[in-house]
């Protein structure tokens, strides 16, 4: 008799080990979607720079996992200077063989226990604004549109507009 084991996925701190893995789920990601940062062969890798940057404790990097391999990922870079010490901007990406799972949803109830423990009252993100998708997991979460900056990324031979949104705790 057999029984189906479903995947296990776990959402984590990351690591400084973990920089090869991460970095191949950022390249799997940049050539899934044109609404990341990165075009597809735009990414260097710096396995250095990258691993100082997970040791770094004032930010948050967290992943999702399955199976060992990193699949989705979310960052908070916490404001460096005295005066938006109180912030954090976010960043996240899911492999799109993944995206429909509530990973998402799991990685910012991640970040607001985060947020919480580290006195962040103000998290912030950018999304372009034709990702109806991304859009609806962050008001999901607890984000709201302030504003939209215009022509902010060249994309597929044309400029895009994006939203600045924040969650205030």
């Amino acid at each position: 008799m057999k029984f189906k084991v479903e995947n296990i996925m776990e959402i984590r701190g990351l690591i400084d080990t973990d920089a090869k893995e991460f970095y191949n789920c950022l390249k799997i990601i940049d050539s899934e979607t044109d609404f990341m940062m990165f075009e597809p062969d735009e990414r260097a890798w710096n396995g250095e720079k990258l691993a100082k940057n997970l040791k770094d404790e004032n930010n948050l990097f967290l992943g999702a996992i399955e199976n060992g391999k990193i699949v989705g990922f979310l960052s908070a870079q916490r404001g460096s200077f005295r005066r938006i010490r109180h912030t954090a901007y976010v960043v996240i990406g899911i492999q799109k063989n993944y995206c429909n799972r509530k990973i998402g949803t799991k990685l910012f109830q991640k970040l607001d226990e985060w947020a919480i423990q580290n006195e962040i009252i103000r998290l912030e993100l950018t999304v372009e604004c034709g990702n109806k998708v991304a859009i609806r997991l962050y008001e999901k979460s607890g984000f709201t549109i302030e504003g939209i900056k215009k022509k902010t990324m060249y994309v597929n031979g044309k400029y895009v507009d994006e939203y600045m949104m924040s969650k205030i705790f």
